[in-house]
């Protein structure tokens, strides 16, 4: 694994992955959640890298400054893409290059692809999608929010593929988030019965799978 600092904040880095002996491959950005707050980092995200290295994959796995260490809108935005512009190395194929996110990563995940030229397609993981209809990110945006800048859904089309994996028990994010952003993009909706939040998170569970497979088949693997 290799750490690679995008900026010269303490959170202003990501870490790098790569299958070990292989040609170029593609890779998957794993932008992970918890509703963009200090308290949750990348360490959610560690087990998400490692199933996807595991799979043929490099995973680049990044951190961003969070609200309570320095973030809010846009700085976690822009910590994103910046760590986009910081991906360079001979074994990756940045001709393919997938961001994955979870929750408040997904809205990043999927912001991001509208955002930055390097992204090829998106998987929300029960992404943030609608900033409007959801009452947690007034935290990120504060008093004046700039939903057309920060909101994924208004930043339809984005230009690349995107896949929303939802469960349709999800009461943190609900699903009524992912359908609204089909409904309005055409994106590949994949529903999951009986599916709550943290499950697509949870590498032993069919609902990783699913998410898994999702960025697999959009980095062309």
């Amino acid at each position: 694994m290799d750490r690679i600092a995008y900026g010269d904040h303490p959170s202003q880095f990501a870490e790098l992955s790569v299958p070990v002996g292989a040609d170029p491959v593609p890779v998957v950005v794993v932008i992970h959640g918890g509703f963009w707050m200090q308290q949750y980092d990348l360490e959610l995200g560690r087990p998400l890298a490692a199933d996807l290295v595991a799979h043929g994959v490099a995973a680049y796995n990044v951190e961003y400054r969070r609200l309570g260490g320095d973030g809010g809108w846009p700085a976690t935005g822009d910590d994103v893409l910046a760590a986009l512009d910081a991906l360079d190395d001979p074994r990756l194929d940045l001709g393919a290059v997938v961001t994955l996110g979870h929750s408040a990563g997904g809205h990043l995940a999927v912001w991001a692809a509208a955002r930055h030229d390097l992204v090829t397609g998106a998987v929300s993981q029960a992404g943030v999608l609608d900033l409007a209809a959801h009452p947690r990110s007034a935290q990120l945006l504060g008093p004046d929010p700039d939903y057309a800048d920060a909101s994924p859904i208004e930043q339809i089309p984005v230009g690349v593929p995107v896949v929303c994996v939802h469960g349709t028990d999800d009461v943190n994010v609900p699903i009524a988030q992912s359908e609204a952003f089909q409904a309005a993009s055409g994106c590949e909706l994949v529903r999951l019965d009986g599916v709550g939040h943290m499950e697509l998170v949870d590498v032993t569970t069919p609902a990783w799978k699913a998410c898994r497979d999702a960025a697999l088949r959009l980095a062309g693997r």
